[in-house]
Formats: structure tokens, C-alpha cells, sequence
């Protein structure tokens, strides 16, 4: 039977002629799983072990990472002789997550993940890339559905079918994603450093180890410690009218957004609900999921107003010795999540209702201080969240590129 064979639509110039499909088991030497064993794992050694959870796309994630014994490794290794350069593919757990094995050193794999090891004429960072690509994620998803058991079998890695150029071909292609995903690495590294020193900074401003001063160098007066109920007070109106006002939920990542945009475009209109319990958020308003701030489920509206919320969140607005900037970076500290923890109630699940949140207390500087803090915080954020964009950016960019360079 002749293979099947395509043109992409994007390649570059020197290059022509057709793609051949081939399986992915004809184009590799290897495709092998790693133990199917519980060895005992160790924090500290020399043989790695390595799981779905150290895949991710493009690299190799050691920072929550295990090892086992000589022993263990040598009977794993028997199995799955991984060398540096294999491309390593997450087979359960995130499925389809890709990366070539930059480690020097023998590694153990668990079974959630395998390794494809290409023939000569074929390239294993091309085969990466086009594991990584749209198609190369359709043809993983397409062997899963409908399985009750999310996981991909050897068996079906190796009758995954794609199509391959020349080697000359896979080689700049390779090439080209290559450096673009290093890009995007050093852009993630950098994220991940603003984001330590932000956490740092933030406990010593919070613990008093840093003090800011004012504008002729002098310093603010002491700081006081309060409970947050003499500082806010409950709001939270009832939509009686029931008002078709915008309606928002809150996650423990953007804050307030439109509850359509946290799920896939239905809200609570659209389920038929009673919105007459909902409550009106004006502007300037905190509110927050007494089931889920423990995870930081929380928002301030800012200038948004005229919207509602469910009525099973908490609202509240600050008074004047508060300033809310400094509030909301007060929010996000290590110690207020230790004292909301000293302060839930509840059985299966801990639930932070208003009364126990206003008996927090909290460790409070001038409203002058307030700001210095709140604006030297805000600055961290935006740079992280112009590095995030930046990631964003070529990471849409890459998988467009991707849609047009591989078939």
C-alpha cells in the first residue's frame, strides 16, 4: 500500500516535495515505558526518578523531584535505558506533555511516562516538536476519547501516524522551535524570579524587616495591629428587583470576571437561576468565597459597579485607616493565610464567614506607608504580568507557526 503523502502550508524556501506518513514505531529504534513498580523513593541521591509531573512542554521541571537507590535504578534501567537526548512523553497524569531529556546523568522513568529514541534518519527533536504541535496533540487526544481512564498505551504511541520531510528538513525545522521555545524558557525563568523575589519582599515588608520612609527621608510613625473588623464593614445588597445586571464570579487568579468567561459562556441567566438573591457590587468592593479563600479565591472590583455576584460570597469595603491596595497585597501573604487557617470553621469543608474574617488581625502602618508599600508591590506586578504577556505572545505565536509548518 503506498504512504500517504502532503505539502505544508508554511516551510522554508530551500525545501520542497512531499511529506510521507509513517508510524511513529518505523521512525524509532525505541519506544519504551518506564516501571510499573512503587520503588522506594529518596530526597537526595544520584539516580533521578522521573514522572509525568517533571514533563512539561519543552522541558524538564526537576524542582518537585525524587530519587531511588542503585538498586532500584538498575532493575528500572533494565526496562528503560533512557539516554540524554530521548524525547520523553507523558503517557498519564497531563497526557501528551513533550520534552527532549537534556539530563547527562541514567534516570529512572515511572511508567506515566515513555521515550521514543529515533532512527538514524529521523530526528528526535523534530519528533518532540511534532508531539507538541496541533497535530501531533490531535492524534494523542483522538487515541483517548472517550476512555473513562485517561492514558495513552505504548501500543497506541507506536501506531500514532504523522508525516516527516527529509532530514535536512526535520533538522531546521527542529532548529527553529527549538530556539523559540528557549526564548520562552528564559521569559518563564524570568517570571519565576520575579515571582521568588516578589514572595520574599513581600515577607519582609509585611514582617517590619523592611521599612519604607517618607518623602524627606524620615521615617513613618510605628505600626499598629488591628483586626480587620474595625477596619472594614459588611456590604452586599440584594438584586430584589432582580435587575438583569452583568454577572461575575471570582477565582483565585483574575479576581472579578464575567461568570460566561469562567464557564465557557453560561451564566446564571442562562441556567435560569434566581438572581433576586444575587448581590449588587458597587465600586471599590471586596468579596470573597468563604469556601475558597484558602486558595486565594478572592477580588476587589475596583471601578467596576452595577454587577452581581451569588449571594454564597462574603463582601465587604474598607474604612478609612485602610487603604484597599494595601489590603489586597496584605491578602496574598503568607501570614494572612496562616491566620485564615486559625480561623475557619466548618466540617468536610472550612468555611472563613465574615465574623471570623473581621477578627483577623492584621499588622498596620500609616496611610501613607499604606501606599508606599501598595505602589512598590504593584510595580513587581506589572513587570510580572508584562513578562506573563510576553510568554503569552510567543506562545500563541509558536502555535500558529506550528498549524502551518507541520501536517
Amino acid at each position: 500500500m503506498e504512504k500517504q503523502k502532503k505539502i505544508p502550508k508554511l516551510r522554508f524556501p530551500e525545501f520542497e516535495g512531499e511529506w510521507i506518513q509513517e508510524k511513529l514505531d518505523d521512525v524509532a529504534s525505541k519506544i519504551q515505558d518506564g516501571t510499573h513498580f512503587s520503588p522506594e523513593l529518596l530526597v537526595e541521591g544520584k539516580f533521578l526518578y522521573i514522572t509525568s509531573k517533571n514533563v512539561k512542554n519543552g522541558y524538564i521541571d526537576l524542582s518537585d523531584s525524587y530519587y531511588v537507590s542503585y538498586e532500584d535504578h538498575k532493575n528500572i534501567y533494565k526496562r528503560c535505558d533512557t539516554k540524554k537526548g530521548d524525547v520523553l512523553l507523558t503517557k498519564d497524569g497531563t497526557i501528551g506533555q513533550a520534552s527532549i531529556n537534556t539530563l547527562s546523568e541514567e534516570i529512572s522513568l515511572l511508567s506515566s511516562v515513555a521515550f521514543i529514541r529515533a532512527k538514524d534518519k529521523y530526528l528526535n527533536e523534530f519528533i518532540c516538536q511534532l508531539l507538541l504541535s496541533p497535530e501531533g496533540q490531535r492524534e494523542i487526544k483522538k487515541s483517548i476519547a472517550g476512555q473513562a481512564l485517561k492514558r495513552i498505551t505504548l501500543t497506541k504511541i507506536k501506531n500514532f501516524n504523522y508525516y516527516f520531510p527529509s532530514l535536512p528538513e526535520q533538522q531546521k525545522i527542529a532548529s527553529f522551535f527549538t530556539a523559540i521555545d528557549q526564548k520562552i524558557s528564559q521569559l518563564k525563568r524570568k517570571l519565576t524570579l520575579l515571582e521568588e523575589y516578589k514572595k520574599g519582599v513581600m515577607q519582609k515588608i509585611f514582617s517590619q524587616e523592611i521599612r519604607f520612609r517618607d518623602d524627606n527621608g524620615q521615617e513613618f510613625p510605628k505600626w499598629e495591629k488591628k483586626r480587620l473588623g474595625e477596619l472594614t464593614y459588611k456590604t452586599g445588597k440584594k438584586n430584589k428587583g432582580s435587575t438583569p445586571y452583568p454577572i461575575y464570579s471570582i477565582n483565585n487568579r483574575e479576581g472579578f470576571l464575567p461568570q460566561g468567561d469562567q464557564f465557557e459562556g453560561v451564566d446564571s441567566n442562562s441556567r435560569g437561576y434566581d438572581i433576586s438573591l444575587y448581590k449588587i457590587i458597587e465600586e471599590k468592593t471586596f468579596a470573597y468565597n468563604p469556601a475558597r479563600i484558602n486558595v486565594g479565591s478572592i477580588g476587589f472590583s475596583g471601578d467596576l459597579k452595577d454587577i452581581i455576584i451569588s449571594s454564597l460570597y462574603v463582601c465587604f469595603k474598607t474604612k478609612q485607616g485602610l487603604e484597599d491596595a494595601y489590603l489586597l497585597h496584605y491578602l496574598k501573604t503568607f501570614q494572612f493565610n496562616k491566620s485564615v487557617l486559625q480561623n475557619v470553621e466548618g466540617g468536610v469543608r472550612d468555611y472563613l464567614f465574615y465574623e471570623n474574617f473581621s477578627n483577623i488581625k492584621i499588622n498596620l502602618p500609616s496611610n501613607k506607608e499604606q501606599l508606599k508599600i501598595a505602589n512598590f508591590l504593584s510595580t513587581i506586578d506589572d513587570k510580572i504580568n508584562h513578562t506573563q504577556k510576553q510568554i503569552n505572545k510567543a506562545e500563541v505565536w509558536k502555535k500558529g507557526l506550528m498549524q502551518q509548518m507541520f501536517v
